[in-house]
């Protein structure tokens, strides 16, 4: 009898554990929640980098109506938007190749007569999905059916820094740096600010300008200054036989001019006149009358003066 009990209970609780471990797997199937992809998303790139860093955690659903509009695209004359297109096609073979996403193109039809978006929202609502979408209008369109949507524009204002280049905050400065004259705060999300000079006002809350943010695997990183203050300049090396400036002649270069002979012609206002010696005149001797042909005048001249 007692034998009997016992294979009753056994039996019980066989059946209660096979009718526990089926309900648990048909609640595990029925709540994998399904995205279905708009077409902004695809032709926008961003999709992609954050499909890489596992965040996305749905199944990945296409509608065909979506790839024909973006082969419709493609076709088309516009040269922007055929690239744009292109690019969208890439990005579904991209998605498709990343072994950690379940990814399925719905055949829902190469066409949608009423729409894209109508057809998304139609789907949506049909399979109980979310909608990704990058588009403004389809983004209110869904929220007013009751469909979630997740905004790639949302997403990107969420993780943005904080704070820009230019701005400023009141900031408690709490300890030193690692530098010289540095000091250390920390914004309300926890992420650490570095401020230049402002080792001497540790203690006190001050007013800071953001200079730049440095982003690590680690988490990211602020840097700021004092308001009013110029930000340290960074000075540049010194290089290493520079070439001396025109209009400066080093002595160097003075000597190697002087030491070359100059093989240039002198032109004539540049040569050195000679001096010559400056002679009189020679005195014109008189002519001898033996030279001139003696006439009969002279000849009694002659004779006159014997």
């Amino acid at each position: 009898m007692e034998i009997i009990l016992l294979i009753i209970i056994i039996a019980m609780l066989i059946n209660i554990t096979l009718n526990s471990g089926s309900k648990s797997l048909n609640f595990s199937k029925h709540s994998e929640k399904e995205l279905l992809i708009d077409t902004s998303i695809l032709i926008d790139g961003r999709f992609l980098a954050a499909a890489k860093t596992g965040f996305i955690a749905y199944k990945i659903l296409i509608p065909r109506s979506v790839v024909g509009e973006l082969q419709l695209l493609a076709d088309g004359g516009n040269d922007e938007k055929r690239v744009r297109a292109r690019y969208g096609l890439d990005i579904i073979s991209a998605l498709q190749s990343l072994k950690e996403l379940d990814v399925e193109i719905l055949q829902d039809g190469a066409t949608a007569s009423e729409g894209v978006d109508n057809r998304l929202i139609k789907l949506a609502k049909e399979r109980g999905a979310l909608i990704c979408t990058a588009d403004y209008n389809l983004n209110k369109v869904a929220k007013v059916e009751g469909i979630n949507v997740l905004n790639i524009n949302e997403l990107a204002q969420s993780v943005r820094a904080s704070y820009l280049p230019g701005e400023k905050l009141m900031l408690d400065l709490v300890q030193k740096g690692n530098e010289k004259k540095q000091a250390i705060g920390h914004l309300p999300d926890g992420t650490m600010v570095v401020v230049e000079n402002g080792e001497q006002m540790i203690g006190a809350v001050v007013e800071v300008e953001f200079i730049r943010m440095l982003q690590t695997a680690a988490g990211k990183m602020m840097f700021a200054k004092l308001s009013g203050t110029k930000s340290p300049k960074i000075e540049k090396p010194k290089t290493i036989g520079r070439r001396p400036a025109q209009g400066k002649p080093t002595k160097q270069s003075a000597a190697r001019r002087i030491s070359k002979p100059n093989t240039q012609k002198l032109s004539n206002s540049d040569k050195p006149q000679e001096t010559k010696e400056v002679k009189e005149p020679a005195k014109r001797q008189p002519r001898s009358n033996s030279r001139r042909r003696k006439t009969p005048e002279d000849s009694m001249v002659a004779l006159a003066n014997k």
